[in-house]
């Protein structure tokens, strides 16, 4: 499994030059996975009825859908999604047609602090897609401080957390992203944007992390660019074989 973390700027609340930008990124590189930012068809918006428009999302599921044929591969990213009067954020874990359709996860810990909740409702389930024999659970962002929302219950091989995490708190998402990964023996896959919006500026710090917590491939700190990796499935199994730290994990 190769999967590519895709760290790049997001114009704001401009869908379809931000695809365009993504579609450059994507085909610059061989992968199973795609993976990209938090909202990164418009930027992190916590006021969508006031600038977003509700066909957007559905134009980007669409064109995830074209990109994931096209490349023969899996492409995941979240977006702000309007939904029977009331707005989502919503990560796609999109395959290729006839090759296991649309998983979807909407964000659970919405972030009070800076304006989510007045606009978001959470989401209530935890999700996992599977991929190429890789399993998948789907995370967003402040889903990242809450280690038992994402307890592995050995139904999960990688956790993908994507992200607007602002540069003022990016050492707490390096700690983070290590502690998921070491805590729950599974590889990490945390993809964040660099650039700035109205509110916040970012520096990235997207990496994959193996399952000992050790980073084995990182993006350059506030640059755009696409990482690769490879995963190991026999060696993370032959792992949690030898040092079976899940069994004895806690459930409340």
């Amino acid at each position: 499994m190769k999967v590519a973390l895709i760290q790049s700027d997001i114009l704001w609340g401009e869908p379809a030059d931000n695809r365009a930008r993504y579609e450059t990124f994507i085909r610059s590189t061989e992968a199973d996975l795609y993976v990209l930012p938090e909202m990164f068809d418009t930027g992190f918006v916590v006021e969508p009825d006031d600038c977003l428009s509700p066909s957007w999302s559905r134009e980007t599921l669409a064109w995830m859908q074209a990109m994931a044929d096209e490349r023969d591969a899996a492409v995941c990213g979240s977006v702000a999604v309007k939904e029977r009067g009331r707005w989502h954020n919503r990560l796609y874990f999109v395959r290729p047609q006839g090759q296991g359709g649309v998983t979807f996860y909407d964000k659970h810990h919405l972030f009070e602090y800076g304006g989510e909740t007045l606009s978001y409702v959470p989401g209530t389930e935890r999700v996992v897609a599977e991929w190429r024999g890789v399993r998948f659970l789907l995370q967003v962002c402040f889903d990242l401080r809450f280690p038992m929302w994402a307890r592995c219950l050995d139904d999960y091989d990688c956790i993908i957390y994507v992200a607007s995490w602002p540069n003022k708190r990016q050492h707490a998402w390096d700690i983070l992203l290590q502690a998921r990964a070491v805590e729950n023996q599974s590889y990490v896959l945390g993809v964040n944007r660099v650039g700035k919006d109205p509110v916040c500026e970012y520096d990235g710090g997207s990496v994959v992390v193996y399952p000992y917590g050790n980073i084995i491939a990182a993006a350059p700190s506030g640059s755009e660019a696409v990482v690769t990796a490879e995963f190991d499935m026999d060696k993370l199994r032959q792992f949690r074989e030898k040092f079976p730290v899940l069994k004895d994990r806690d459930f409340v």
